[in-house]
């Protein structure tokens, strides 16, 4: 289309010449200091009460219990209320002890196992590997390729019985990797600084987490999406576990190839893509980059006479999210009638070739005319071909049939929801 619009543009002046909820980064830390390697994290454990300050401290390199572990992991995972319902088989937990509850309610879930000797060492410190194995355990999905454990220099001293959850968490996203991004350290007791990358990171992925890990889904914010003026809403409601996108929002999406409406039937498949991620305006991520978008094609109208350009309408059912999961997403183009189609300057920019062309020729048949009887007559005959010409030229433009509808690989084009869309947090 861009080409088409460029020559229409060349030949005109050739003829006048001849595009968990963000959190504000205000909490006071006094030993975390804003360029410290996880900040970020610790701020979001620390404002969303997952883990706590000692007076204004956060001890961001002491280690973390196995206890203090199990608290922490149940608040992300929404249970840190849920009714305790079994009895208490450990020997190292009492009743008086601040964390029992905790700990049966870890028992009752399945979350966190204690030893076959009937023990749990709620006060051992807990390892990297310890932890991954942890998340492993109630990631929803399963791996089969461990080759990605590989690319980590010391993957040979991952403890076998946690191979199988570090491969899901590194899939997943959810790992610690510092102070050496190359290393995994597995073996290395686990830090409150790495504890609150972890729950932060599981935090913003709760959609990977087996349900019955989960407490009940509540909505924890409304936030606004700001891509288009044709929506006529841009909230989005963020549940601790996933985004639903209200209808009436409208996205920017891409092609994904290009498109020639003359090459295309009903009932052909065409995708379009998020170039970028799509967030909240409050910061949260709702459609991850990549994400590709099914749409199917319903009817296409062929360009008729006077000027009637061909028209595509299709529907947009599902999406295909980055780690391979769908979702249902029901939209359509985000026009007066729903349909693709070529817009009004493409149009004028038809009429406008026409109408320049028309006027070549026709101040070329002039002269042609002029100067055969008389060569003094040429300019004459320019004068009284090239507006007749151009005339002839714009009633052909005005009466042939309209455009085809094309776009580029990469061409954005605006949708609009016709459902509320559910999106797992990733």
């Amino acid at each position: 289309m861009r080409k088409i619009l460029a020559g229409v543009m060349t030949c005109g002046f050739l003829a006048l010449s001849a595009a968990l909820p963000a959190l504000a980064d205000d909490v006071a830390i006094a030993d975390v200091a804003q360029n410290y390697w996880a900040r970020k994290e610790i701020v979001n454990v620390v404002s969303n009460n997952v883990m706590t300050l000692d007076g204004d401290k956060f001890n961001p390199e002491t280690t973390v219990k196995r206890a203090d572990f199990v608290s922490a992991l149940l608040i992300v995972l929404g249970n840190e209320k849920m009714d305790v319902t079994v009895g208490n088989k450990y020997s190292d937990v009492r009743s008086s002890d601040v964390y029992y509850k905790d700990i049966l309610r870890s028992d009752q879930l399945g979350l966190v196992y204690g030893y076959p000797n009937g023990t749990f060492k709620p006060k051992q410190n807990m390892l990297r590997s310890e932890a991954q194995s942890v998340l492993g355990h109630i990631i929803e999905k399963d791996v089969t390729d461990y080759s990605i454990l590989e690319q980590y220099g010391d993957y040979v001293d991952i403890p076998g019985w946690s191979k199988y959850s570090y491969a899901k968490t590194l899939t997943y996203g959810i790992y610690v990797n510092y102070p050496d991004e190359n290393e995994l350290r597995p073996n290395d007791e686990l830090t409150r600084a790495e504890a609150a990358v972890l729950l932060s990171r599981l935090n913003e992925k709760l959609g990977v987490v087996q349900k019955r890990f989960l407490g009940p889904e509540k909505v924890i914010a409304v936030e606004h999406l700001d891509q288009s003026r044709k929506a006529t809403t841009d909230e989005v409601k963020v549940t601790n576990y996933k985004n639903i996108v209200l209808a009436g929002n409208a996205l920017k999406l891409a092609f994904d190839e290009k498109f020639l409406s003359e090459d295309h039937n009903v009932g052909d498949v065409v995708y379009f893509v998020a170039p970028e991620d799509i967030c909240t305006e409050e910061g949260t991520l709702v459609v991850p980059a990549n994400t590709k978008f099914y749409a199917q094609i319903s009817e296409i109208q062929s360009p008729k006479w006077f000027n009637k350009n061909a028209r595509v309408y299709l529907q947009l059912t599902k999406i295909i999210l980055p780690n391979g999961e769908t979702a249902p997403f029901v939209a359509k183009p985000a026009t007066k009638d729903n349909s693709l189609h070529e817009g009004p300057w493409m149009t004028t920019g038809k009429l406008v070739l026409c109408t320049v062309t028309g006027g070549v020729i026709g101040g070329g048949i002039g002269t042609g005319i002029a100067f055969i009887p008389d060569p003094v007559k040429v300019g004459t005959g320019i004068a009284i071909g090239t507006p007749v010409g151009a005339a002839v030229g714009l009633i052909t433009g005005l009466v042939t049939p309209g455009l085809e509808y094309h776009a580029k690989q990469g061409e954005e084009v605006v949708v609009i929801l016709c459902e509320d869309a559910n999106i797992k947090r990733q």
